[in-house]
């Protein structure tokens, strides 16, 4: 476990807001890893920039590192990965009752594009690779449902994405947020009020997500990459996601009750 103490020191504690324990499911791909970093510095910058008052700890499950309690944490961040709900592999059960575990206790808990994934599959949900294949590129996703947290979202939100598997079936406790016509399932808000997650990658900068992209040529077709590449003359919502998601975080930090 890696925690970001010298930050929680700089913060006085009339303005600290929560602690997110980011479990981190994978890593950026080893040519961009020296540029770019890991994800879990991703996540920080996004919600530093959106609101202070966060502080840091990282777990890494792939790597078979035994996850914390959850009941015990203050909230959740599950991060994207290379992975697929439905590989063998032995972290993935461990991960699935953590997320149960977390449900259960009604801790804040946040999931992105595999996080997404994994979440839904803890939860009841059904997650196949699509036959719809590669989401890359800036896409955009409709609002279908403004909770709190996104109260003066716009129409739609265009954030970049990078994945192949979808959520086929929403869980019996989610509400789908976020659609489009490639990922109908792209935004999930469950009945607890505790748990949301997303397809999009609102953690992801420019140059990330456009590397990253580039980097697909040869895995995905020369023309999806080529639509990919376009797609990132229109502006981005990342920031504003990124601001929602903060606010999810802050408005669960500032609840004195948990919800029944």
């Amino acid at each position: 476990m890696r925690a970001n103490g010298d930050m929680a020191g700089q913060i006085p504690p009339s303005t600290r807001l929560m602690k997110l324990t980011i479990i981190q499911t994978g890593d950026v791909p080893e040519p961009l890893r020296p540029t770019y970093g890991p994800y879990y510095q991703m996540f920080e910058r996004m919600f530093d920039a959106a609101r202070p008052g966060f502080t840091y700890e990282m777990v890494t499950s792939y790597d078979g590192n035994a996850l914390p309690d959850p009941s015990q944490l203050e909230g959740i961040v599950i991060t994207g990965s290379a992975a697929g709900v439905y590989d063998d592999l032995d972290w993935l059960e461990p991960l699935r009752n953590f997320i149960r575990s977390a449900y259960a206790a009604k801790t804040p808990m946040l999931g992105i594009c595999f996080g997404h994934q994994i979440m839904a599959d803890a939860l009841g949900g059904d997650v196949r690779k699509s036959e719809k294949g590669w989401g890359l590129g800036r896409h955009d996703y409709h609002v279908v449902s403004r909770p709190g947290f996104m109260a003066d979202a716009p129409e739609t939100l265009s954030v970049a994405c990078s994945h192949q598997d979808q959520v086929i079936g929403t869980p019996p406790e989610a509400e789908v947020i976020l659609a489009s016509d490639f990922t109908p399932n792209a935004g999930l808000l469950y009945r607890s009020g505790r748990a949301l997650s997303f397809q999009p990658h609102p953690e992801f900068d420019e140059p990330y997500a456009r590397a990253l992209a580039e980097l697909r040529r040869g895995r995905a077709p020369d023309t999806v990459v080529a639509t990919a590449e376009s797609s990132f003359t229109k502006a981005s919502d990342s920031a504003r996601m990124g601001g929602y998601l903060a606010q999810f975080f802050a408005d669960a930090a500032a609840s004195t009750v948990k919800l029944p």
